[in-house]
């Protein structure tokens, strides 16, 4: 495997997955995406974003000492995965009702020698024995799908789908769970469009969270916002005097105006493995 980039050496452990060359089918690539972890996904069905780069970006780094991290809706495990090389000492549960979606990310999981620590459940995240009553967890995360079945085109491929449209759920069962299983003092790290923001605070408020925090993103300099990061907490756990009212942190850019990679982005591409 080639360990550098223009000068930039992969950080991180060589997973031991990475000492041989898998088979990989052809309806299937094995892309890179945080240091040595690489992630199977579907050649033609949903690939991980920079969304999910976000949001395991953004969890993290407000919650870095995390030792237990639940991961919603997980998909084919892009944003666990960039968060478990984050978190290097961890242990993560992670839920996704889609099977062709789970077995990509065992496939991931056992690739990136992640099995000790990384535990992928097959199913509803809904559901009441998706997670027992007592489970806790430091650090709950979440890439939400974003429209209303119904609000738009719907993709040409199943797994498509149900990343994009509320097939199995809305940020109102994300924000209920995830308050149901944090510990006290816990964090909860999501995405959502920005246009959609009073969406995230009703559910927030439902669930009885703040968020504390949040960053719209803009995809090039000069373009109105698309999406935002919110970090979120029990309500609860914030004494009386605390604001209730998010800190709204600047402007995350991702491409300067004249398409290159905004010097902030390359920072965050660095802080999750990637060269800048």
């Amino acid at each position: 495997m080639d360990t550098h980039f223009k000068g930039w050496a992969i950080p991180g452990p060589i997973p031991p997955g990475a000492c041989s060359t898998p088979a990989v089918p052809s309806d299937e690539t094995l892309d890179a995406i945080s240091g040595h972890f690489r992630i199977f996904q579907l050649r033609n069905g949903h690939r991980f974003s920079t969304d999910d780069v976000l949001t395991a970006w953004y969890g993290t780094s407000w919650a870095p000492s995390a030792s237990r991290v639940l991961d919603l809706g997980s998909g084919v495990g892009s944003v666990g995965m960039i968060a478990a090389w984050r978190l290097i000492g961890a242990r993560f549960v992670t839920i996704e009702a889609q099977a062709e979606s789970v077995k990509l990310a065992r496939k991931s999981a056992a690739y990136n020698g992640l099995d000790g620590r990384y535990e992928i459940r097959h199913g509803d995240f809904r559901d009441a024995d998706a997670l027992d009553p007592n489970e806790r967890f430091d650090l709950v995360l979440g890439s939400p799908p974003y429209f209303e079945v119904g609000a738009g085109l719907e993709a040409d491929h199943p797994q498509k789908i149900a990343c994009r449209f509320e097939v199995r759920g809305d940020i109102g069962d994300y924000a209920r769970v995830a308050r149901e299983h944090l510990v006290p003092g816990g964090m909860f790290a999501c995405v959502f469009p920005e246009e959609q923001r009073a969406r995230v605070e009703m559910a927030a408020h439902t669930a009885s969270l703040v968020i504390v925090r949040r960053r719209s993103v803009v995809f090039k300099d000069g373009d109105p916002p698309l999406v935002a990061l919110f970090a979120m907490m029990r309500a609860s756990d914030l004494p009386d005097t605390a604001p209730r009212r998010a800190w709204e942190e600047p402007p995350l850019v991702i491409r300067a105006a004249d398409g290159s990679v905004h010097p902030e982005y390359a920072a965050v591409k660095l802080a999750v493995g990637f060269p800048p």
